[in-house]
């Protein structure tokens, strides 16, 4: 006789540990999944140390046969996004060994939702859309870029069966930072570099908190009425500017000006990823010395555009299309001239979202990852 399932809260230290551990089970014999840094997963999940529980309510779940952990999920309540969202809650950070598992966790964070007077279910979020947003339904034959979910194909047949239907579909693009631009993006870009309005310049570092403030705000104004577009608190401001510093390479950065005034940046980071496949998700005893000396030049193989804005007062006619052409071509340069790097990801990509769809196909550039989020009527 086989040994029943059952789905129970996370209570306590252990039950934590066995949360986060899972995925290494899960992904045991998967060469393309890059291990999570432990210490970051255990943040997350804090609320001493995450400032998404000032606006957010979580509740963890484990799913174990006897005594056999084999399967994980995540249920909230972002207040925030209820504030737009009315009603609608999230569930997460699943994993499951088989499709039995897979339903009982689904149904244990729809109850947990429910009872939290939610009536609809938005996901998979972990936690939130500024985290790991989506489940990955194409682009499983290469390692996730930092700050992207990597997922098991089978998860989206298993959650399709729960009654999940598509809400939208977030994409990354993968492009070959090698080839130039085509006569008339080239065009556009010779225009704007004789425009004595328009300015490119690096991030300065020295000034960090004050180029981050730049960044956000032009960020808030250009993102502010895209689907799932939740504006970051201070203190979420603040966290990120901790985490991103560490990362950031002045002339990878970019900020717009015109007539001296900030009106779009574009934020490329190195993979980060390639930094902490080897360290299996451990700081210590020697990760943390490790990360630290690869940190102080973090140039890897690819690099990712996690971000990237135009300003609303810009975002009409040809500028907003010549500012993102002129960071891009820059940021090519420096990448390809300077540090070697020939491989680039741009995205997510929103795939309603007309202006960044058509810039994010470059020369060379293909769709190399889909992230499908869902929704459910509860």
């Amino acid at each position: 006789m086989s040994k029943s399932l059952s789905v129970t809260p996370v209570r306590g230290r252990a039950d934590r540990a066995a949360f986060i551990d899972l995925p290494w089970a899960i992904y045991a014999d998967d060469p393309h999944w890059v291990a999570p840094l432990k210490a970051e997963v255990r943040a997350l999940l804090d609320p001493r140390a995450n400032p998404w529980f000032a606006h957010g309510d979580l509740q963890l779940f484990l799913a174990r046969r006897g005594e056999e952990v084999v399967g994980r999920i995540s249920a909230h309540v972002d207040h925030l996004w209820a504030e737009r969202y009315p009603g609608q809650g999230h569930w997460g950070l699943f994993e499951a060994k088989d499709a039995e598992t897979a339903a009982a966790l689904i149904a244990a964070a729809e109850d947990w939702l429910r009872a939290q007077g939610m009536t609809s279910v938005v996901g998979p979020f972990s936690l939130s859309i500024w985290d790991e947003p989506g489940l990955l339904i194409e682009g499983f034959e290469e390692p996730p870029m930092v700050m992207m979910g990597h997922h098991r194909p089978v998860y989206q047949r298993w959650v399709e069966a729960a009654g999940y239907a598509k809400i939208r579909d977030l994409l990354t693009f993968a492009l070959d930072i090698r080839i130039d631009m085509i006569p008339v993006i080239d065009k556009l870009i010779k225009l704007g570099e004789k425009n004595p309005r328009i300015v490119i310049r690096d991030v300065d570092k020295s000034r960090f908190d004050e180029e981050a403030a730049i960044i956000l705000d032009i960020l808030n104004d250009a993102w502010s009425d895209n689907w799932g577009y939740i504006p970051l608190t201070d203190a979420e401001i603040a966290q990120a500017g901790k985490k991103l510093k560490p990362i950031i390479v002045e002339d990878l950065v970019k900020i717009a000006e015109v007539d001296g005034e900030p009106v779009a940046f574009m934020l490329t980071i190195p993979d980060i990823n390639e930094l902490i496949a080897d360290l299996d998700g451990r700081l210590f005893p020697f990760g943390w010395a490790k990360l630290l000396w690869r940190l102080r030049k973090p140039y890897t193989r690819r690099v990712r555009v996690p971000l990237m804005g135009v300003r609303k007062s810009h975002q009409k006619g040809r500028m907003a299309s010549q500012l993102a052409f002129m960071m891009i071509e820059y940021t090519r340069r420096v990448c390809v001239n300077k540090y070697g790097i020939n491989f680039g990801e741009f995205g997510w990509v929103l795939e309603d979202n007309q202006g960044m769809m058509s810039i994010a196909q470059l020369p060379g550039a293909g769709t190399n990852h889909t992230y499908r989020v869902y929704q459910k009527a509860l």
